[in-house]
Order: structure tokens, then C-alpha cells, then sequence
């Protein structure tokens, strides 16, 4: 039997071609999802309040440098780049069909946008070369190892002094009534594939764990739940060198 999502490998990480295919890579799954209507179901009528509260985030600091970590559905890259504090936009994706599709929706006049496609586990990107890096509802769709390496690089390319921005799923502690019902809950782990193990993980340890590799410490962190903590907004800063001894 011919496994159809082989046609989509060229050059995409092997588990987004069998996984995800349909909503990433087909033409029309990008037409389809790229719908705020359709958003808004996927995350139980949420998004605005995710986006606004990203944003709000965003722009409390003006940001020169910014680095979008994978294109996203919806709103959130045509907002970094009307946004007074960005300087600088730069957005990746290991799909090219994507990269098209975000610039289609970049508003003319806007901040310089860069477009480049990388896999978001080998970030072609110099040491500490973003003020921001956002990364909005990925992590839950990376296999574990795959996981581990984008927050590595992520921290990588960041700053210090920098901030990181992160949108997501929260951990499942089996209180939010989504998490209970066994219906909704195994359809989306049949959809998302990875999200099982991702309810499980401690992001925070893992943010921890790939900080210290990257020999950079956070300052301080936040964290906002929403809908009654089936999402989550997670604010890291990074230390400047001054603040532990460098």
C-alpha cells in the first residue's frame, strides 16, 4: 500500500508529513483551517482571547528583533507585523506552503517581514539573535525529542534579556471538564498525536532543563490560564549576564 503522505517529505521532518499532512501540507487543508470560523471551533471558541493576551504580552516592550517559531494559522503574524513595538519580523517554517500563505496575509505597508524556510529543531540562526520569540500552539504537535530540540534552539537564538512567548495547550490534572469527557478528549489525541504525551510533560522543567544547556537562566516567569486552565500563556524572560555573574 502506497503511504500517501510520502508525497509531502520534501524536505518535511518526517513526522509532519505523516501526521499532519492534511492540515499543514495539502493546499486545501491550508485554504481550509486558515479561517477564523474555523479556528475558533478547533479551540473551543477561544482564539481571540488566546491572541489578545499573546499580544498584549507582546506589546508591553517593543521588541527590534522578533522571531515567529513556525508559521500559525489565523492572526497572529499579520498582528506582530503591524504592531508598533516590532522592529523586525522574522518568520520560519519547515513548509513552504505555508510560508506563502502568511505572506499573503502580511497588510501593505508593514514592518520588514523575513521569510525563511528551516525546521524549527536546526534554527539557521546566529546565538542570541531575537528580542522575542513567540511560539504559538507547535510544541503539543512535536514528538518529544523533536519537542526538546526546538526549545533548545529556541533559547538559542534568544537573547538575553530576551523574552519568550509561549501559546499552548495547559497540563492535564483531569479537572477541566474536556479533560473528563473520554469522547473529546480521544478525538483530539487521534487528531494531534502527540498531544497525550505533551498533557503529561512538565514544560516548565523542560524550559529549565534546555536553559541551562544553552548556560542562560530565567529571570522570571508568568503564566495566565485560560478558559478554566485548558490553555495557557506562558512568559519566560531571560537573565542579562549582569544578573548572575557573567
Amino acid at each position: 500500500m502506497v503511504q500517501f503522505w510520502r508525497r509531502y517529505l520534501d524536505g518535511i521532518p518526517e513526522y509532519l508529513a505523516r501526521h499532519y499532512w492534511w492540515a499543514y501540507l495539502s493546499p486545501r487543508g491550508v485554504w481550509f483551517f486558515d479561517h477564523q470560523t474555523i479556528i475558533s471551533l478547533i479551540l473551543f471558541g477561544q482564539y481571540r482571547a488566546i491572541l489578545d493576551e499573546v499580544m498584549r504580552r507582546y506589546a508591553a516592550a517593543p521588541s527590534p528583533c522578533t522571531l515567529q517559531l513556525t508559521c500559525a494559522y489565523g492572526a497572529l503574524t499579520p498582528s506582530l507585523a503591524t504592531s508598533p513595538g516590532t522592529g523586525e519580523l522574522h518568520l520560519m517554517d519547515a513548509a513552504a506552503i505555508q510560508l506563502r500563505a502568511a505572506r499573503r496575509k502580511i497588510p501593505s505597508p508593514a514592518k520588514p517581514v523575513l521569510y525563511a524556510r528551516i525546521d524549527a529543531e536546526s534554527l539557521a540562526y546566529a546565538d542570541d539573535s531575537f528580542d522575542t520569540v513567540i511560539i504559538f500552539f507547535l510544541l503539543h504537535e512535536l514528538p518529544p525529542k523533536a519537542r526538546e530540540r526546538a526549545l533548545h534552539e529556541a533559547l538559542r537564538v534568544l537573547k538575553r534579556g530576551g523574552r519568550l512567548l509561549i501559546a499552548e495547550y495547559a497540563a492535564n490534572k483531569e479537572k477541566h471538564l474536556l479533560h473528563r469527557l473520554p469522547t473529546v478528549r480521544k478525538l483530539l489525541e487521534y487528531l494531534e498525536p502527540f498531544l497525550h504525551d505533551f498533557w503529561l510533560s512538565d514544560l516548565h522543567a523542560l524550559l529549565e532543563k534546555t536553559s541551562l544547556d544553552n548556560k542562560k537562566a530565567f529571570a522570571s516567569q508568568d503564566e495566565a490560564q485560560l478558559f478554566g486552565g485548558f490553555y495557557r500563556i506562558l512568559e519566560y524572560r531571560v537573565q542579562q549576564p549582569k544578573d548572575h555573574g557573567e
